[in-house]
């Protein structure tokens, strides 16, 4: 009796501790359940995290995740590759969630074929800030959320790829590249995009980075200029891709990020350090573009001496347009964010919610462009904030400048005329200002009678200040050199911005030092001297001694304790997918399995010297060499798709049903009808893998 007292009483004690967390928040509450023990849980914008203790005799964890309130039924797996493994806990991260409550539960498969579970207390999930010219009405896409929902869901149909610093390489997509329908499988991230350059495949695609990915791990899928491109076939293609880190730990190391010709693209927490030239370079023909809860960090130094930090974090030009930069972390940045170069027609920019951390100039400078500046965090800035030239626009509201030397200036008058000139002699612009708050700056001169303690000159002056934020600005008040009046485009346009998304000046630094960058700041720690670091402009060198020795703490990725650090999804190391595959499909592996197929007919001469290729996670060693001799026969009962692997030159061509198809990146992908099928020289290569499905 006195035993079934306790296995009772232990039972209730359980139930109310699983009952206490559902009902209750995180707090410091650690769950534990039968061996699983979480250690930390939170939300974030859109995404849920929890980290648990390591089960000893678990093989492999599996997470799920679902609303707070809702049955047991509704939970929902995550992707294996979002569970991680750290040196002194597991992690996984549950993203494209609308915002509110959500549970996780964390399940270990142990080794006897059981499993154990726990799971969290309620995770508060709160949306990301749509706002910004990329969500304007007048905007072609109205929306930057790319393959995402305006609600944080992922959108129907889209497609999820992971790179990690193993897949970068070597992770697989279909892309369609013809009008008609036509499939080839991208391998590596870089020839992916390039087969989405086509403008044929426009299915809402999430590339998740997880870790430090490096230009090393990048080799092959980068630009000669060292950046990832992501290209559009014209102006303003629609892409409907996001580009995004998981967790906190995200990087491109050693690498930047080109958009160019793009429509509906995101990019969101991820750190860019050591980048070539520009962090994230908007460059050419770019629409509804969304850059936000980034952490930019040193570049790798440039040629001129003002490029010691990188050049540009955030830049864009020759007619991007309709894009909005927020929530980024500028660190120390020596040129934040040029926009505009050789423009002649106006367009749209916001900049809104970011922390321009003792960074030095560009906050933004500006050409020709129509651009609304809000609700920013200067702390520290040591050249100057916002800049104006060549008949540049700014709406410039709601910020917070804390010691940045000249908040706000316009070429060749007001304070810049007081000095040697900062924008190379160009012509000015108007900068319309209205409730910032200004603390230690060394000039800033007012237009306007209500410029209060600041000085007021009606014909040299850095900015208007404006008594309502509907205020129109009179056509009297112009640049002194080139004569250009403020264009008042914040009360003509829709800038993608009600008065109500305007946070309190008050609250910015509060609110952006506490949001600005990736999830929860991000894992990266540095403490500037604001005594030093407001006024000093040159390098860091202690902060770029920690950049370039920083080193990741992932260990592995996947949930399953089988797998080796980012395997891509469904694919066991050391599993020949030839040897297992899916219902209807046939994989024939020459490295595996030489001549020999129960389903293909295959006759030729086989070689190990030919050299290696990587497919799909598979290290290939052997070839069919493609020789006059070379046959190779099979029938298929329905439609299918051929996928087959070389190492050849792009351009090098295989004869299928008495056509030649020339290769790409090695793959040449071509839908078959149902019926007899044959496959013969055209040039001489070499054969390694082939897939029909």
């Amino acid at each position: 009796m006195k035993n079934s007292i306790a296995r009772v009483t232990g039972m209730v004690l359980m139930f109310s501790l699983i009952l206490s967390l559902l009902a209750g928040g995180w707090g410091n509450t650690t769950a534990r359940a039968a061996g699983v023990s979480i250690i930390d849980g939170g939300g974030w914008n859109e995404t849920a995290y929890v980290k648990w203790s390591p089960v000893s005799n678990a093989e492999g964890y599996n997470v799920y995740v679902k609303p707070a309130g809702a049955s047991d039924s509704s939970y929902q797996q995550l992707d294996n590759e979002l569970i991680r493994q750290y040196p002194s806990y597991w992690r996984a991260d549950a993203v494209g969630l609308v915002a509110g409550n959500y549970v996780m539960k964390v399940e270990a498969r142990l080794a006897n074929g059981s499993s154990v579970n726990a799971v969290s207390g309620n995770l508060s999930v709160k949306a990301y800030d749509r706002s910004g010219f990329a969500f304007s009405s007048d905007s072609p896409y109205g929306t930057g959320s790319g393959a995402y929902n305006d609600n944080g869901t992922l959108k129907n149909g889209a497609q999820v790829i992971y790179v990690t610093s193993k897949t970068a390489r070597t992770v697989t997509l279909d892309v369609k590249t013809n009008s008609s329908g036509r499939v080839q499988t991208g391998v590596g991230i870089g020839e992916i995009l390039n087969l989405r350059q086509k403008g044929y495949d426009t299915t809402p695609l999430a590339i998740r980075f997880i870790g430090k990915v490096t230009g090393d791990d990048m080799s092959g899928q980068l630009n000669s200029s060292g950046y990832l491109q992501v290209k559009g076939k014209n102006n303003y293609s629609e892409m409907n891709i996001t580009l995004e880190g998981i967790g906190d730990d995200a990087y491109a190391y050693g690498w930047g990020l080109l958009l160019r010709y793009v429509g509906n693209v995101e990019v969101r927490n991820l750190g860019f350090m050591l980048f070539p030239d520009d962090g994230i370079s908007m460059d050419t023909g770019n629409v509804n573009v969304w850059v936000h809860n980034n952490d930019l960090f040193y570049g790798a130094a440039g040629g001129d001496a003002d490029q010691a930090k990188g050049d540009g974090s955030t830049d864009l030009k020759k007619g991007s347009t309709y894009i909005t930069i927020s929530y980024n972390h500028y660190w120390d940045s020596g040129k934040a964010s040029l926009v505009g170069l050789s423009e002649t027609e106006e367009f749209f920019v916001t900049f809104h919610h970011n922390w321009f951390d003792h960074s030095d100039s560009r906050h933004p400078r500006i050409r020709v462009a129509s651009v609304h500046i809000y609700n920013n965090f200067y702390d520290g800035v040591s050249k100057y904030g916002v800049g104006v030239t060549t008949g540049a626009s700014a709406f410039v509201e709601s910020n917070y400048f804390r010691h940045a030397r000249y908040p706000m200036l316009s070429s060749l008058q007001g304070t810049d005329a007081l000095g040697a000139g900062t924008f190379s002699g160009e012509n000015g612009g108007v900068i319309k200002a209205y409730n910032n708050t200004i603390v230690n700056a060394d000039s800033l001169i007012y237009a306007n009678s209500n410029a209060g303690t600041a000085s007021a000159n009606a014909t040299s002056f850095d900015a208007y200040l404006a008594s309502s934020r509907s205020e129109t600005v009179p056509n009297s008040y112009k640049a002194l050199k080139g004569g250009t009046a403020y264009n008042n485009f914040d009360t003509r346009v829709d800038t993608g911005v009600s008065s109500s998304d305007i946070d309190n000046v008050s609250s910015v630094e509060q609110i952006v030092t506490a949001e600005a960058g990736r999830l929860n700041n991000g894992d990266f720690t540095w403490t500037f001297n604001d005594s030093v670091d407001d006024t000093s402009y040159a390098l860091n060198t202690a902060l770029m001694a920690q950049i370039t020795s920083y080193k990741t703490q992932l260990v592995s990725v996947g949930g399953n304790s089988t797998s080796d650090p980012g395997t891509d999804p469904g694919t066991d190391p050391g599993t020949d997918p030839g040897t297992n595959p899916t219902p209807g499909e046939q994989v024939h592996n020459f490295t595996a399995s030489g001549l020999n197929s129960n389903f293909f007919t295959i006759a030729g001469n086989l070689s190990t010297t030919k050299g290696t290729v990587t497919y799909n996670g598979l290290t290939l060693t052997q070839c069919l060499k493609i020789e006059s001799s070379t046959s190779i026969n099979f029938t298929t009962t329905k439609a299918a798709t051929l996928t087959m692997v070389f190492n050849s030159p792009d351009g090098t061509k295989i004869k299928i049903d008495g056509t030649n198809y020339a290769m790409t990146g090695g793959i040449v992908s071509v839908p078959l009808a149902a019926g007899a099928h044959s496959i013969m020289k055209a040039d001489v290569t070499n054969l390694y893998y082939m897939v029909l499905e």
